[in-house]
């Protein structure tokens, strides 16, 4: 059971910094080719959305790292 605990638990935190890499690189994209986004014309916004799902996938591996690691 504890194999299989640290399985779960090995992929939730592969699974969050995997979203993390993502959205970071939607950011990259928006930071140095803003124009070649046609459907977001409030770059600033869409990249503070970007930047709320990096923080909620943050948190989510701090507790799990603080609490079940």
């Amino acid at each position: 059971m504890k194999e299989l605990r640290e399985t779960i638990i090995k992929s939730l935190l592969r699974h969050a910094e995997g979203h993390i890499e993502k959205h970071c690189a939607n950011i990259e994209i928006y930071l140095t080719n803003p124009a070649g986004i046609g459907e977001h014309s409030d770059i600033l916004e869409a990249i503070e959305k970007e930047l709320a799902v990096i923080a909620e996938y943050e948190d989510q591996i701090s507790i799990i790292r603080k609490y079940f690691s």
